[in-house]
Formats: C-alpha cells, sequence, structure tokens
C-alpha cells in the first residue's frame, strides 16, 4: 500500500499544525479491535492475507510562538530487518543511509530535527518512541533531536522500565535511556498547560499513564488522540484495541472525553489511521460516531 501524503496541514486559531506521516506499519487485524468480530471491522479497515491491516504511524508538529513542538516521533531507523519486516514496517529503506520518513516529513514541513524545541511522548511503545534516538555514526543510539527537551509521564516512564511477559515486546530501552543519559528528559507527573495553548491530558487504558495533547487557540481545540482510538474505526466506545491492558479503563476514558470533545467540537487527530488524519466525535444514538475531516 502506498504511503499517505508526509504532511497535512491545519491551523488551530492561530496556530499552524501538521500531521507528518512518519511511515507505515501492519499489525494483525484481531488484535487492533480485540473483541470486535472480523465480519464487523474488516468493513472499516480490510485485511491482508495474513489477517494484518495497513496504520500509519502520524506525528504531530505544533508551531507555536514559544517553540516548536513534536509529538510522537514513530519507530524510527534503529531496529533489525527481521523487526521491520514482522510489522510490516515502511519507513525508509532498510540497511540504507538517508533520512527516516519522518525526517522527510519535517523537512517538507520547513524544518529540521534541530529546529524542534520540545518532544512530547504520549507512551513509550516502540512505533510512538523509536524516534526519539537514530542510529549514531557508531551504530549506538543517540538523541534525534538535539536541542529538545523530552516530555513523558513519570508512570509511563517507572511502566517501561519494569515490564512484564505481557508488556516487554513494546519497550525498548534504547528509544528513550539515551534521552535521560544526555539530560534531555523532563518527567511529568499531572496534567498541566506545557506551553500556553498544548496542554497534556491523562488518557489511560492502552498503558495506565498514556497521555493525549489538547491545542487551543482562539476559541478552537484540536486533541491529538494517540493510542486512545489509533484510527476513525475505534471512535465507537467499545472498538478498543487487545493491546490494551486496561481495556474497562479505556472505554471510561474514552466516554469522558468524547463527551468534551463532542459538545466542544475538537478536531482530533488519528494516530494510526492509514487513510484518515483528522475527524470529529460526534454522538449517534447513546453512543459516538466519527465525523472525516479533509485536509485544508
Amino acid at each position: 500500500m502506498p504511503l499517505l501524503p508526509l504532511v497535512q496541514t491545519r491551523t488551530v486559531g492561530s496556530l499552524r499544525v501538521h500531521a507528518l506521516q512518519a511511515g507505515l506499519q501492519m499489525l494483525d487485524g484481531g488484535a487492533m479491535f480485540g473483541v470486535v468480530p472480523k465480519n464487523l471491522w474488516e468493513r472499516k479497515i480490510p485485511a491482508d492475507a495474513k489477517n494484518r491491516i495497513p496504520l500509519g504511524m502520524r506525528c504531530l508538529l505544533i508551531e507555536h510562538p514559544d517553540a516548536l513542538v513534536l509529538v510522537d516521533t514513530g519507530v524510527g531507523d534503529k531496529e533489525s530487518e527481521k523487526f521491520m519486516s514482522i510489522y510490516g514496517v515502511e519507513n525508509a529503506p532498510v540497511g540504507a543511509a538517508g533520512p527516516t520518513q519522518l525526517e522527510s516529513a519535517l523537512a517538507e514541513a520547513g524544518f529540521a530535527a534541530a529546529d524542534v524545541d520540545i518532544v512530547i511522548n504520549s507512551h513509550l511503545h516502540f512505533d510512538h518512541a523509536g524516534g526519539n534516538t537514530r542510529r549514531g555514526e557508531d551504530g549506538a543510539a543517540v538523541v534525534a533531536f538535539p536541542n529538545a527537551r523530552y516530555v513523558v509521564r513519570r508512570g509511563e516512564w517507572d511502566w517501561a522500565h519494569f515490564p512484564n511477559e505481557r508488556t516487554s515486546a513494546s519497550y525498548f530501552g534504547h528509544n528513550y535511556d539515551p534521552v535521560s543519559a544526555a539530560g534531555r528528559l523532563d518527567l511529568v507527573d499531572d496534567d498541566r498547560e506545557l506551553l500556553p495553548g498544548i496542554s497534556l491530558r491523562r488518557t489511560p487504558g492502552h498503558t495506565p499513564h498514556h497521555q493525549g495533547i489538547l491545542v487551543e487557540s482562539e476559541g478552537e481545540r484540536l486533541f491529538y488522540l494517540a493510542d486512545l482510538a489509533p484510527t476513525a474505526a475505534h471512535v465507537p466506545l467499545p472498538w478498543i484495541m487487545a493491546y490494551d491492558v486496561e481495556p474497562l479503563v479505556t472505554l471510561e476514558t474514552k466516554r469522558r472525553f468524547w463527551a468534551e470533545a463532542a459538545a466542544e467540537r475538537w478536531t482530533v487527530v488519528f494516530e494510526h489511521d492509514a487513510t484518515h488524519a483528522f475527524g470529529r466525535i460526534v454522538g449517534e444514538g447513546k453512543g459516538y460516531a466519527c465525523e472525516v475531516l479533509t485536509n485544508t
């Protein structure tokens, strides 16, 4: 499947934001939709012969007067050919020199890695934090955004460093430990306004300390969902991934945030949807549905 445009741009009030496509991955459709039967979810996203569905790795770049902010960083360039094959990652030619797709998307938006002032991780799974670091000349992982402060939930940091048999396949220390070693890491404990109009909101369920990012300007709001609803098909309340470690917590988190998002007509960003970058949450009967927004 061909990758989507690298950059899709919108405005939120006076702020300019860019959805940056950091690559494509292929994951099992059953795992992505949990208890939802295949005959229902496959109407939304058809599977291939291996039962895998195409998923994006969409990051968000926010042009703020006080800082250039990047939310999530994709899978990066450090993993093996075997790993890339297992997860169907299309990011950059494996083993080849040159930029990752995220770096190419940044360049198309008019920026370089050195321009980024703040990196926010929604959580530390490899497809969200892998691009925090890159492979250096000696093969070791080094900080990919050398002038940035990296913002991570303290609970997520602790969770990543004490994985169990259920979670260990998602957390790789080389994606985030070099950030701490370089003194570039800021751990936060609570919801807060990081910059005027850019706030961290805890959205537990996928992981206990997963967070979304709310962007507000001139009465308009945009919310980066990360894995709270990875695709537009995951907007209905019970459509929850089997990957979520606390699916019933995800359900209640969605119920709480969807009420707010629908009432205030937030624009939402789908990190993993291979087709749709932006949408709105709308009420439908006793639940919610997605109104897809075209790029403007």
